[in-house]
């Protein structure tokens, strides 16, 4: 599904303020529904970004979880998730039983979609085609993320 919005000439990631204040009301109501607080921003008019501050979700607990099982899988080391980190928006779910938090993040990257998204890459042919590129970032790196115990 192409992207009306966009009057163009040209086919590369790209998003606008009036594309993000159309979004924002889902990718809010995601928010306010799983307990977390963030802001909504783009990046160099291709990147929407949604940046995680506070909630009741351990993102850091369930990353640092994961990245130890990878690192012991692989035979690797195990580096520490301290306070923030980016998601990647991309990733499906990590077990078979989804997580509270691989429910939100599916969730809030179907909002950041909505009816504007569309994907045309073919890696095949080293084609790449989106409406726009997505950033979940949990905490900054000035600003940890800030767990709220329920």
């Amino acid at each position: 599904m192409r992207c009306n919005q966009r009057e163009r000439e040209t086919d590369m990631a790209y998003i606008t303020q009036e594309m993000k204040n159309q979004l924002a009301p889902a990718i809010k109501a995601v928010l306010k529904k799983f307990g977390v607080k963030g802001t909504i921003s783009l990046r160099n008019h291709s990147v929407l970004s949604v940046n995680i501050k506070e909630g009741v979700l351990d993102f850091i607990g369930e990353a640092n979880i994961r990245n130890k099982e990878y690192a012991e899988w692989n035979g690797m080391n195990f580096y520490e998730v301290k306070g923030y980190y980016q998601e990647n928006g991309y990733r499906g779910r990590t077990t078979d039983e989804p997580t509270v938090i691989d429910n939100f993040l599916e969730q809030l990257r179907d909002a950041m979609r909505g009816a504007l998204y569309y994907c045309n890459d073919d890696i095949m042919t080293d084609y790449f085609d989106s409406a726009y590129f997505m950033n979940i970032n949990i905490g900054k790196y000035n600003k940890d993320y800030n767990l709220i115990e329920a």
